[in-house]
C-alpha cells in the first residue's frame, strides 16, 4: 500500500512533534493531527509559531514550513478518519486512579474511545498504529473492538511505540537508534507493516528499522523505560551513600561511566526522573507482573519507583533540616518546575512534589521557570489533591523574572537544569538574598566553589 494520507488522533507530545517530521520528510503525504481540544488545536494553529502549545527546540520551525501544506490540525476527528489510509493513536494512557489496579496499571479508556470512533467512521480498510505508550496485549484489544464493527471493513493493528526523549524529540525523530514496528505474522500484517517501514524510510536507513511480531514491540517500550529509570534510581541510591562517606558523585559516576559495559548515560544523580514515561511505564509492568503472579519481578521494578519517590522526599527533607528545621513563612525560590530542561512538560516533575511538602511545612515558593505558566503550576498541584486550589495559590507565585524571584528569599532549590541557570549573575543574587544565603542544587547544575567563594551555603545532590 502506498500511504498517502495520514490521520494522527492526540495532538501531544508525541502526535505533534511526530508528525511534524513526517510531514516534513514526507512532502507527498497529508497529515492531519486531531484533538478534541479545541484550545489545543487553535495553539497549534496560532500564526505565531512560537505559541504551538508544546516546546521542543526545532519543533516551531519544522510547524512553520509544513503546517498548510501537508500539515493540519483539526478538530473534526470523523473526517480525518475517513479520508486516511493508516491511523496513529497518541492519546493519553495515564496510570489509573481508580478501581482495579489502580495506581499501577495504565487506564485505557482514551484508547478504546478511539477504537470505537474509528469502527464507527471507517468505511474502507485502515491500519492502526498504537503510537501511544501501551501495556503489553493492548492491541489484542483493539483488534477485538476493531473486528466487530460488522460492516466489513478491514483492520490491520501495528505497534510503533516512540523513543522520544523530551527536550531532544526533533532530533531523536531525525537521526533515531531505531524505529520498530510490531505487526501480525499473517500475509496481511506483513503488508501493514511494509507500509509503515516506507513512510518511515523516507528519511530512516532501513537496517535502523526493526520488524517484530507485536507484542514484542509493545513491551520493548516499557522495558527500555524500566532499563533507563533503573539506572537513575540506582545513581541516585548511591548519591546518598556519597553523602555519608564524603564520597563525591559525580566522580563515582565518571569512573564506572568509563567502563564499557556499563556507559555513562543516565548516570546523572539528581533529585529525581520525572516525565510521563519512566513512572507511568515501570508501574505498568509491576502491575503486569503481579497479574501474572510474578511477585518477585513486581517487587524488583517497584524498587526503582521507591527510590526514586525517597530521593525526593529525601531533598525536601534536607531543605527543611538545614533551614533550621522549619521553612514556615520562609521564601523558597524554585528555579525550574519542568521535568527537565527543553520541555515544557511538567509531568511528574520532582519539582512538584518537594514543593508540596514544603508547602506542607507552610513555606511560600517563589518560582521561576522559562517555559512553565502559572496556571500549569497551579494545575499540577491542585491533581495532588493535598490541599485545595486556594491554599496552593496562596503558597505558590510565579515570576517572569529570576532576580526577582530570588529577592529576599532563604533558599533557592534547582529544580530543572536549564542551562540559563549556569549563566546567571550569582553574586547579585546572593546579594538580594537574606542570610545566611542556601542553594539547594537538586541538578548538580553550579560550580559548587564558586557558589561557596561567593558566600552561599551551597548543597548539591552526593558530595
Amino acid at each position: 500500500m502506498n500511504i498517502t494520507n495520514i490521520c494522527c488522533i492526540g495532538a501531544g507530545y508525541v502526535g505533534g512533534p511526530t508528525m511534524a517530521v513526517i510531514a516534513e520528510k514526507c512532502p507527498n503525504i497529508k497529515i492531519t493531527v486531531v484533538d478534541l481540544n479545541e484550545t489545543r488545536i487553535a495553539n497549534w494553529n496560532d500564526e505565531d509559531v512560537n505559541n504551538i502549545p508544546i516546546y521542543e527546540p526545532g519543533l516551531n520551525e519544522i510547524v512553520a514550513r509544513t503546517r498548510g501544506k501537508n500539515l493540519f490540525f483539526s478538530t473534526d476527528v470523523d473526517k480525518a478518519i475517513d479520508e486516511s489510509q493508516l491511523i496513529f493513536i497518541s492519546v493519553n494512557t495515564p496510570t489509573k486512579t481508580y478501581g482495579t489496579g489502580k495506581g499501577m496499571a495504565a487506564d485505557l479508556k482514551h484508547i478504546e474511545l478511539c477504537a470505537r470512533q474509528i469502527a464507527k467512521v471507517a468505511k474502507n480498510n485502515k491500519i492502526v498504529v498504537e503510537k501511544s505508550t501501551l501495556p503489553v496485549r493492548t492491541a489484542e484489544a483493539l483488534k477485538s473492538i476493531l473486528d466487530n464493527t460488522g460492516n466489513g471493513v478491514q483492520f490491520q493493528i501495528l505497534s510503533n511505540p516512540e523513543f522520544l526523549a523530551e527536550g531532544t524529540a526533533i532530533q531523536d525523530l531525525l537521526n533515531p537508534d531505531r524505529v520498530l514496528i510490531g505487526g501480525e505474522t499473517s500475509p496481511e500484517g506483513q503488508k501493514a507493516i511494509e507500509a509503515l517501514v516506507d513512510v518511515y524510510a523516507n528519511w530512516v536507513p532501513r537496517e535502523r528499522i526493526l520488524k517484530t511480531n507485536v507484542w514484542s514491540s509493545e513491551l520493548s517500550k516499557l522495558t527500555a523505560n524500566a532499563f533507563l529509570a533503573q539506572r537513575v534510581s540506582s545513581i541516585n541510591a548511591m548519591s546518598e551513600l556519597c553523602e555519608k562517606t564524603e564520597a563525591n558523585i559525580n566522580e563515582v559516576a565518571k569512573a564506572i561511566g568509563m567502563d564499557s559495559r556499563i556507559g555513562s548515560k543516565f548516570l546523572k544523580a539528581s533529585v529525581g526522573f520525572g516525565g510521563s514515561c519512566f513512572q507511568k511505564d515501570i508501574l505498568n509492568l509491576v502491575y503486569i507482573s503481579k497479574a501474572f503472579g510474578l511477585n518477585e519481578v513486581a517487587d524488583y521494578w517497584e524498587q526503582v519507583i521507591i527510590m526514586n519517590d525517597h530521593q525526593k522526599r529525601r531533598f525536601s527533607k534536607n531543605i527543611v533540616q538545614t533551614l533550621y528545621n522549619t521553612v514556615s513563612g520562609k521564601k523558597i525560590t524554585f528555579l525550574g518546575w519542568a521535568f527537565k530542561k527543553d520541555t515544557n512538560d511538567t509531568r511528574e516533575s520532582a519539582a512538584i512534589y518537594v514543593a508540596d511538602d514544603l508547602i506542607n511545612e507552610q513555606a511560600y515558593i517563589a518560582l521561576f521557570d522559562p517555559k512553565v505558566s502559572q496556571k500549569q503550576v497551579l494545575s499540577d498541584l491542585d491533581y495532588l489533591e493535598t490541599r485545595t486550589a486556594s491554599e496552593n495559590e496562596k503558597h505558590i507565585t510565579s515570576y517572569e523574572n529570576p532576580y526577582e524571584a530570588c529577592k529576599n528569599a532563604h533558599a533557592v532549590a534547582i529544580l530543572t537544569e536549564w542551562d540559563e541557570f549556569k549563566d546567571y549573575d550569582w553574586q547579585k543574587i546572593y546579594d538580594s538574598m537574606l542570610k545566611p544565603a542556601f542553594v539547594f542544587d537538586g541538578r548538580n547544575l553550579l560550580d559548587a566553589e564558586k557558589m561557596k567563594s561567593i558566600g552561599f551555603v551551597y548543597q548539591s545532590i552526593g558530595s
